[in-house]
């Protein structure tokens, strides 16, 4: 981390309150160099990027990004010494004309059965003699390509040309895990609209409501402030905050229930604006039930995020990380902690008791930004409560994200 990019609190402070213009060009410049010193590092002659987070990421593009996650029709050719290519949708080229980041675009094969059918095999042969072309071109007697994504066809094909595939997620998401600050002041302006978002549907709320009405409002503010799309439908009433992951639905919302709900939103300029709120339906005092589980949920964010800082490792985190009561336990959340950029990124971590899935260690580096989770309801409990507050690690320690305050006088 260079001295430029380190902040003490009061200048991390300072950098949040900058009204300036974000520099746009500025952020798409070094997330493209952040991954080709990886691509570097990991001995790849380039990256074939399909996932269009990662396309958005590398390329500073963005078309139709929900449809293109489940759709391989557009593509980029990132050279670790050589051009950054965009292969896009032959209707929609000019979308990414004037960025600085392209050095060229052209005109993008799909092997989606979808899209060719039973042609796939013979396209995507003709898709991957192109790629391998750029690989020779620009890798020299390097044939290793980083890829994020494959279908079957193009995995095949690409093999076919005598291409070393390696996994590119690696690199993408390592790039992704640590910001640039003018990233960081971004991110915080796109949970400044998020915030708003939340404070619009509050207002809009009443007993009688329903679920998917309420989630509308906050949908429709995000949309309004120029946010993108929901990764998810999380905002639910009463009976069905337990257990979580319930999505919003048609049931009305009744006077005095706990309302709990995870934005999950892509805000402005494509970053996870992600927060976690809850409050009574109708704003009035909570009864002692909901009150004791705030005060646990607030409890684990509170004492979560202290530990928040560069140095500290993954495991010792989790290990560290604040105890649920038992009869929490069961229905505890996915994970404490995750990874916060363009969507959920690098790292998550796990709870001690699940490390058998896949718990991993790393360090904890500054300038990543991290949301510490906590979701509390008892098995077969009338309620939960739902928070999470995105925390930016200085060199000092955590810092919020999110303005939006919790609730008082619930804890």
């Amino acid at each position: 981390m260079t001295k430029a990019n380190s902040c003490t609190l009061p200048q991390a402070k300072a950098l949040l309150a900058d009204r300036r213009p974000i520099d746009e060009a500025a952020i798409r410049h070094g997330r493209l160099e952040r991954l080709r010193r990886q691509l570097a590092e990991h001995d790849v002659a380039a990256a074939l990027i399909f996932d269009p987070i990662n396309l958005r990421y590398a390329t500073g593009s963005r078309n139709m990004q929900v449809w293109t996650m489940h759709n391989f029709v557009r593509y980029g050719f990132v050279a670790a010494n050589g051009p950054c290519i965009l292969f896009d949708l032959m209707t929609s080229k000019h979308l990414a004309a004037g960025l600085e980041t392209v050095d060229e675009i052209r005109p993008a094969w799909s092997a989606d059965y979808v899209i060719v059918a039973e042609r796939a095999p013979e396209i995507a042969g003709r898709w991957a003699a192109e790629i391998a072309e750029l690989v020779r071109a620009h890798g020299g007697a390097n044939r290793r390509l980083a890829v994020d994504r494959f279908d079957v066809p193009t995995a095949l094909a690409l093999q076919a040309q005598g291409l070393t595939l390696v996994d590119g997620k690696i690199m993408l998401e390592r790039a992704r895990a640590r910001k640039s600050l003018e990233e960081i002041r971004a991110l915080k302006r796109s949970f400044e609209a998020c915030d708003a978002a939340v404070a619009e549907m509050r207002d809009g709320i009443e007993p009688g409501m329903t679920e998917q009405a309420a989630f509308g409002l906050l949908l429709k503010a995000i949309l309004a402030r120029g946010g993108e799309y929901p990764e998810t439908r999380l905002l639910t009433a009463g009976p069905r905050t337990n257990p979580w992951f319930q999505e919003a639905s048609d049931r009305p919302m009744r006077r005095g229930e706990m309302l709990s709900f995870d934005t999950d939103l892509i805000g402005p300029m494509g970053f996870y604006t992600d927060i976690s709120r809850a409050w009574t339906v109708d704003g009035g005092k909570p009864s002692d039930a909901q009150r004791r589980l705030y005060a646990a949920a607030r409890a684990q964010l509170d004492h979560n995020m202290a530990l928040l800082k560069p140095g500290i490792r993954f495991l010792e985190f989790s290990a560290r990380a604040y105890a649920l009561p038992e009869i929490y336990h069961p229905n505890r959340y996915a994970d404490v902690a995750h990874g916060c950029g363009l969507n959920v990124e690098y790292p998550l971590i796990w709870y001690p008791e699940d490390e058998e899935w896949g718990a991993y260690d790393g360090l904890f580096e500054e300038n990543m930004v991290v949301c510490c989770e906590s979701y509390v309801g008892a098995v077969g409990g009338p309620e939960g409560v739902k928070l999470e507050q995105p925390v930016w690690i200085t060199a000092e320690g955590p810092l919020l994200l999110s303005d939006y305050p919790l609730e008082d006088g619930y804890d």
